[in-house]
C-alpha cells in the first residue's frame, strides 16, 4: 500500500465510524415505514457507535424516503453519548432539526462546480453562501455543523478534481463554521495513489481532526482507499451498515462502504472502534430483510454464514 511518510506512517490508535446508513443509505433505497426505520437505529444505538445521522430535513419532493425524518428522530429511543445528525440545506430544515432535537447538523457542498450546478443548480461559491444562515443559527443554537464535500477524487460532468480546489473548498467551510469536513469520493473512482495525492495537500493546510472520509464502493477500492487514510493518519471515517445506498452514476454498483467491513479493517489492524461488530451485523441483516435485499458487506455475510453453520 500506498503510504506517505513525510507526514505519518503511523495508524491511528483508534478511529471514530460515522454512521450513515439510516440517511445516505436509506435515502437511496426503497421507502420505508417511519417505525422500521425507528427500530433499525435503536438498534444501531446498541452497537457502540457514537455517531449516527438519521435523517434529512431536504424537499419531501426530491427525497421522498426521508420524508418522516422529523417523526423518526422524535421516536428514537436515545442513548445520551450518542450523535444523532441531520442533514440541514436551510434554514426551514435547520428548524425542523432542531425540533427534531438533533445534536448535531450537516451541509453540504461540491468541490466540482459541474456537480454543484447538476445537483443543486448553483456555483460553488453561491451554494456556500445559501448556508450562511444555517451556520448562524447553528451558532446561535450551539449546535455543531458538519460539512459534506462531494466530488473530491473525479466528477461525473467535469472530470479529475484538482486537489487544491478541494483544499479551498474545505478551508472554506471550516472558515464558515464547520468543525469537520467529510471528503467524499461520490462516484468511487478514487484509488490509494489518487487518495495519497488528496491527503497530501489537505493535511499539509488542515489539522488531520478536521477532515473525515467518506468513500463509495463503486470500483472495489473503499477500503483500499480506508486503508490509505488511515495509513496517513486521518481518524474519522463515514460508513453504511449493510452497504446501504446504491451509487446513481453507475446503476448497479454498490455505494457507500458497508461500516462491518471498515470495522472488521480496523479491528485486524489494531484499531479500536468501541463497535460491537456481532451486533452492528444484527442491524444490517434487520434492515436488509426489511428491504428485501442482502448485506452488501462481505464481513455480513461471512458472520451471517458463520452462524447459519
Amino acid at each position: 500500500m500506498i503510504r506517505r511518510p513525510d507526514h505519518s506512517s503511523d495508524f491511528p490508535t483508534s478511529v471514530t465510524l460515522y454512521e450513515v446508513g439510516p440517511r445516505d443509505g436509506l435515502q437511496n433505497e426503497t421507502a420505508l415505514p417511519t417505525q422500521t426505520k425507528v427500530d433499525f437505529i435503536n438498534l444501531l444505538s446498541q452497537s457502540g457507535l457514537s455517531h449516527i445521522e438519521t435523517g434529512s430535513f431536504v424537499s419531501a419532493k426530491r427525497v421522498p424516503q426521508m420524508a418522516d425524518s422529523l417523526n423518526v428522530m422524535r421516536a428514537l429511543e436515545r442513548d445520551n453519548t450518542i450523535t444523532y445528525s441531520a442533514l440541514t440545506p436551510n434554514i426551514q430544515g435547520f428548524e425542523m432539526a432542531l425540533s427534531a432535537q438533533a445534536n448535531e447538523v450537516a451541509i453540504f457542498a461540491s468541490a466540482s462546480e459541474g456537480f454543484s450546478q447538476h445537483n443543486i443548480n448553483c456555483s460553488i461559491s453561491d451554494s456556500l453562501k445559501r448556508f450562511e444562515p444555517v451556520m448562524a443559527l447553528a451558532l446561535l443554537h450551539n449546535i455543531p455543523v458538519r460539512g459534506y464535500l462531494s466530488c473530491v477524487i473525479d466528477c461525473p460532468y467535469d472530470g479529475p478534481t484538482e486537489a487544491n480546489q478541494v483544499m479551498h473548498v474545505t478551508n472554506t467551510l471550516i472558515d464558515m463554521g464547520c468543525y469537520q469536513v467529510s471528503l467524499g469520493d461520490t462516484i468511487g473512482t478514487g484509488t490509494p495513489l489518487k487518495v495519497a495525492n488528496l491527503l497530501d495537500t489537505v493535511i499539509n493546510h488542515i489539522p488531520r481532526h478536521q477532515i473525515a472520509v467518506h468513500f463509495h464502493n463503486t470500483w472495489g477500492q473503499a477500503l483500499p482507499n480506508i486503508y490509505q487514510a488511515l495509513s496517513m493518519g486521518i481518524d474519522t471515517i463515514d460508513a453504511s451498515v449493510a452497504g446501504l445506498g446504491g451509487c446513481p452514476y453507475a446503476p448497479g454498483a454498490s455505494g457507500n462502504v458497508a461500516t462491518e467491513d471498515v470495522v472488521y479493517l480496523c479491528h485486524q489492524l489494531g484499531i479500536e472502534t468501541g463497535i460491537n461488530l456481532n451486533m452492528l451485523a444484527e442491524a444490517g441483516w434487520m434492515i436488509c430483510q426489511a428491504l428485501n435485499i442482502s448485506p452488501r458487506s462481505n464481513v455480513s455475510l461471512a458472520l451471517k454464514a458463520k452462524y447459519l453453520q
